[in-house]
Formats: C-alpha cells, structure tokens, sequence
C-alpha cells in the first residue's frame, strides 16, 4: 500500500515537471535518500529529485472503535467481525539532489507549486490512484533548524536542499475476518418473547 502510494506521487509529479520543463526525461525517482554519496546508489540518485519516506504516525483520532461490519442482506442481515482499519499519516522529503545549486533550488520550487497546484488526490480528480485508496491529502511541513539538523543527523548525509510533506489519512486494512454472525432479531427472558 504505502509503495503503492509513492509511486504514483513519483509518477504525477515526474508528469508534471515534464511539462513544466517541456522534457520527457524521468526527474523523480523514489529513492533511500540516506544512501546519497555512499556509492550503494551507483549514481542513480543524482541529477534527481528523490522522495524517500522518513517516518510514518498513526492517526488514531480518526480510528473507528467498532470492531465489526453490518452487512444487510436479503434474507439473512449478518455481522462480521473485524478490526478496523489503521490510518497513516506519511512524512515524505522530497530532496533535490542536483550538483547545480540553482537547478536544485528550481525543481524545490516545483515542488511546492505542484502541491500548491493539487494537494488532495481522490478518484475523482485522480483515476490512477491506488484501487485501495480513497483520498490522501498534503500538507507542508515546516521544520525548525534543530529538527532539520537532526533529520539530515539521522540519514548520515551532509545538508541537500529539501522539503517534508505530510501525506495524511491512508487507510489500511485486512479484509480477513475474525468471524460473522447472524443479527440478533428478539431476546427471550425467561422464557418470554421481547420484541
């Protein structure tokens, strides 16, 4: 699900530097921007714009507390039980790994105009988007020094211009049952019919 989720952010938003540079050249990849200069890359990863997942939160004020569905059927109404769905929030860094500083500072720019320009994917704006996701919302997110400091700290890499997004309310859920059950339909006390 998640690759799923990056993967089209990769692809809509290479279309859309595409046109706005009038290439066809691929400049987003998805990439681990924490192996930048190691030499694992092989020098994939520069001259691009990389999107790499940094951390992901759950959102459980959005977390229904039923633990079943309710499925009305012709004869039979039935419940089935089985854990809700978790709801992510991803924090994604869009880095500009270009050796022109300028060209670096462009396409951080195009990042911004991009999610200026569309910032909610849904079906309906967006036939493409995973079958299993229903809407993701992007939110910049603003870092103070120290935690920017830290987060380049933790990737061991040297400062590369860069900016974090916040992809909110993935849903993800297993459609295995615990088990169903028909509907309760009367209660009898004491031998007694209650309607």
């Amino acid at each position: 699900m998640i690759d799923q989720v990056l993967k089209f952010l990769a692809s809509q938003m290479d279309s859309y530097l595409q046109q706005q540079q009038n290439n066809n050249s691929q400049n987003v990849i998805l990439g681990n921007v924490s192996q930048i200069g190691t030499g694992e890359d092989n020098g994939s990863l520069n001259n691009h714009l990389i999107i790499s997942l940094v951390n992901i939160e759950e959102d459980r004020i959005s977390r229904p507390v039923n633990n079943y569905v309710r499925l009305n059927q012709l004869s039979t109404p039935q419940v089935i039980y089985r854990n809700p769905p978790v709801f992510l929030n991803l924090e994604i860094l869009f880095t500009a790994n270009y050796s022109d500083y300028p060209s670096a500072l462009l396409y951080l720019s195009y990042v911004i105009k991009f999610f200026q320009y569309k910032n909610v994917f849904t079906t309906l704006n967006s036939p493409d988007i995973p079958p299993s996701v229903n809407e993701i919302i992007f939110d910049l997110k603003t870092l103070s020094l120290q935690d920017l400091n830290n987060l380049w700290g933790i990737l061991g890499s040297k400062y590369i211009p860069s900016v974090m997004y916040k992809a909110r309310l993935l849903s993800i859920s297993e459609d295995f049952n615990e088990g169903n059950a028909a509907l309760i339909n009367e209660i009898n006390v004491n031998d007694k019919t209650i309607i």
